[in-house]
C-alpha cells in the first residue's frame, strides 16, 4: 500500500527493529486476551512493514502508543496498553494532538463510558476471520468452486511445498514482480516494499512461510505470522496468473500442515472493491471491527 498522503508524525521514535521486543512484550497479554479477535496490527512486524505507509513513530512513556496516520489521514495513536485503564486525563493528554485512538478491539470499545467517548468503525479496516477447516475441506455449496479450482491446479501440474528459507527468497522475489505484472501495479505500489522487505525478515519475526513450485518453476508463496494460541495471521500471498488455483492450493496446505490452527485472519481489505469481492468469497466466520475512539468535547 502505497504511503499515506497525510500529515505525517513529527514526535516520537521512527519505529525501528530495535524496538521490536519493547513494543511486542506490551503487545503480548492484549494478544493473548484476545485470543482469535485479536486484531492484525498488534504484532511488531506488521507495524514495522508499514512503518512508512504509516508514519509509525514510538511513543514511550507510561502510557506508551504507537502514532500514525491511517490510510484515510486520521492522526491516530495505538495504545499499547489497555485503553479503559488509564485515568480519562491522561487519555485527554494523548490525545492532544491526535485526532482519535485506532486500532480498538470493540470488546474495549465496549467497555468505555459512551458518556465520555465516541465510538465509529469504518467498514474499509475490518480483519476478516476464518475457521481453518474452511481451507483444510473446502466443504459446502458456497466453497465448492475453490475446491474444484484447487482440484483444477493438481490435475495440471505437479505442486510441491517448500519452506521459504535464504535459498528460496530469489525465486520469491521473482514471483513478487510477475504479481506485480499480473496486477499491473507501478514500482512501490500495493504492498511491494512492505512484502519485499518481509521475505528479508522471515528469520527475524518467526514468519512461518512457504514457497510452492508447479513442475518446478516457482508458482506462489504465502507469509504467515502466529498471533496468538491456535490463530495466525495471513500476512502475504502471491501467485502467479499462471497456475490458477495456486491460492486455494496454498491456503489449503497451510492449514492442512498447521493443525493446531484454529481460525486465520486475513486482515482487511482497505476498501478495494475486487479485494473485498475475494475475501468474502471465502466465507468468513466474522468481520473484526477495528474502533476509532475520541473523548467526547
Amino acid at each position: 500500500m502505497a504511503t499515506v498522503a497525510a500529515a505525517q508524525v513529527d514526535f516520537g521514535l521512527p519505529l525501528a527493529l530495535e524496538h521490536s521486543e519493547e513494543i511486542d512484550g506490551m503487545l503480548l497479554p492484549l494478544r493473548e486476551r484476545l485470543g482469535s479477535a485479536c486484531l492484525s496490527e498488534f504484532a511488531f512486524s506488521n507495524l514495522y512493514l508499514f512503518r512508512r505507509a504509516h508514519a509509525y513513530r514510538f511513543l514511550r512513556g507510561p502510557w506508551p502508543c504507537v502514532a500514525g496516520v491511517t490510510y484515510d489521514g486520521v492522526r491516530h495513536l495505538m495504545p499499547l496498553f489497555d485503553l479503559y485503564a488509564a485515568p480519562v486525563a491522561v487519555l485527554q493528554d494523548l490525545l492532544r494532538e491526535h485526532d482519535c485512538f485506532f486500532p480498538v478491539p470493540a470488546s474495549t470499545a465496549a467497555a468505555l463510558d459512551p458518556s465520555l467517548f465516541t465510538v465509529t468503525q469504518c467498514e474499509d479496516d475490518d480483519d476478516y476471520l476464518y475457521a481453518a477447516q474452511n481451507f483444510r475441506d473446502y466443504r459446502g455449496e458456497l466453497l465448492r468452486k475453490k475446491r474444484q479450482l484447487m482440484q483444477h491446479l493438481l490435475r495440471q501440474w505437479q505442486v510441491t511445498a517448500h519452506p521459504l528459507g535464504p535459498d528460496r527468497i530469489g525465486d520469491a522475489e521473482s514471483l513478487l514482480a510477475a504479481w506485480m505484472q499480473d496486477k499491473d501495479k507501478a514500482q512501490g505500489e500495493a504492498d511491494e516494499s512492505a512484502c519485499r522487505e518481509a521475505l528479508q525478515l522471515i528469520g527475524r519475526f518467526g514468519f512461518d512461510a512457504r514457497i510452492y513450485y508447479a513442475n518446478g518453476d516457482p508458482a506462489g508463496f504465502i507469509i504467515a505470522q502466529r498471533l496468538s494460541a491456535g490463530t495466525a495471521a495471513m500476512r502475504f500471498a502471491k501467485g502467479s496468473d499462471r497456475y490458477k488455483g495456486i491460492y486455494q492450493y496454498m491456503f489449503h496446505h497451510y492449514c492442512m500442515q498447521a493443525q493446531d490452527i484454529a481460525w486465520i485472519n486475513f486482515e482487511q481489505d482497505i476498501g478495494l472493491p475486487n479485494f473485498r469481492q475475494t475475501k468474502r468469497s471465502y466465507q468468513p466466520h466474522a468481520m473484526l471491527q477495528k474502533c476509532r475512539v475520541a473523548l467526547r468535547a
